[in-house]
């Protein structure tokens, strides 16, 4: 099984990454969060570029992720990035958000085929790497998926991502596992699986009912529980040492890299890895108002010596 982390925007960054990978082990895959790309005949600039900079992804796997609907930028990007080594370029079709919806880029470009198809034709003719597709089943019905899988079957993906729910879902409910079997069942290339695996009996709940599975993108789940994926390969939960470690680690590197902004990127961590402990809302209440390092840190001692970890680490929404 390959193991992946998904892309989330201000979240899973290069920091993360390598944080992650020396702490609990490298993923197979990792997937930047969103790029834009440049204008033809320009470079990945400020916070972009650090998100592909070859030094700040040293021993790690990352496929890069872009956001855009014109095909030459794309194209364009997708040269940059075969320069600086990566073999694979992603495009994100499955973004909820409704400020890029709006402008038809993410999920919002599936409301237009005709002109996906034309967009994916060229980038996949034109493009010097493979290009990969993380998706959704469409903007408001599941029904939009068969025409929607229709089209990709036709083209020459290197894999395609499957978050089984539709725009208008976000992140609620269930995610639909019928219509990623059927992607299973007809896709002439690659399919990965993406969409609440929180614990080791989701995973094999997804291989019983499909066993075709190869690769699972795991998001909010590892955050919650960042031993997540070592636990799906048969290895230990997180202990609070782990935990201690991992924080120590990241919250260093946005020190390093933000200076005091770092406290706001790591209540964004919090958000999810108040899963990891028992009381998930006193750890919030107690990260949730600071907003100096010194109150920081000072809020973290306390987590970490009077907060005892739950019996299962699991995002619970």
């Amino acid at each position: 099984m390959i193991y992946s982390l998904a892309p989330m925007e201000g979240i899973t960054g290069h920091s993360f990454r390598r944080a992650h990978a020396a702490c609990f082990g490298a993923l197979d895959r990792y997937y930047t969060p969103f790029l834009p790309p440049p204008r033809v005949g320009n470079k990945f600039g400020g916070k972009h570029f650090k998100e592909i900079d070859p030094k700040n992804n040293q021993g790690l796997n990352v496929v890069p992720q872009l956001l855009t609907k014109n095909a030459d930028e794309f194209v364009w990007a997708a040269r940059l990035l075969a320069d600086m080594g990566y073999r694979e370029v992603n495009l994100n079709l499955g973004c909820p958000s409704g400020t890029v919806v709006s402008k038809g880029k993410g999920s919002g470009f599936l409301c237009n085929l005709d002109k996906l198809e034309v967009f994916l034709r060229d980038v996949c003719d034109r493009s010097p790497i493979p290009v990969s597709v993380k998706t959704r089943l469409g903007l408001e019905s599941d029904s939009e998926y068969e025409r929607i899988l229709d089209l990709y079957c036709q083209l020459p993906l290197a894999e395609l991502i499957v978050h089984p729910r539709v725009q208008k879902d976000r992140y609620e409910g269930h995610p639909r596992w019928e219509p990623y079997g059927e992607t299973l069942a007809r896709a002439p290339f690659a399919v990965a699986y993406n969409g609440d695996i929180f614990a080791p009996e989701n995973l094999e709940a997804l291989a019983a009912a499909h066993p075709a599975t190869r690769h699972v993108m795991l998001g909010r789940g590892l955050l919650a529980n960042p031993a997540l994926a070592r636990m799906l390969r048969g290895g230990s939960a997180a202990t609070a040492l782990d935990l201690r470690q991992f924080h120590d680690q990241l919250y260093g590197a946005y020190l390093d890299e933000i200076g005091g902004n770092a406290v706001f990127r790591m209540k964004e961590w919090w958000f999810y890895a108040k899963f990891a402990f028992a009381n998930p809302m006193t750890v919030h209440r107690a990260v949730r108002k600071v907003r100096k390092t010194e109150d920081y840190e000072a809020a973290v001692e306390r987590i970490f010596a009077a907060e005892p970890l739950a019996p299962r680490a699991r995002y619970r929404g």
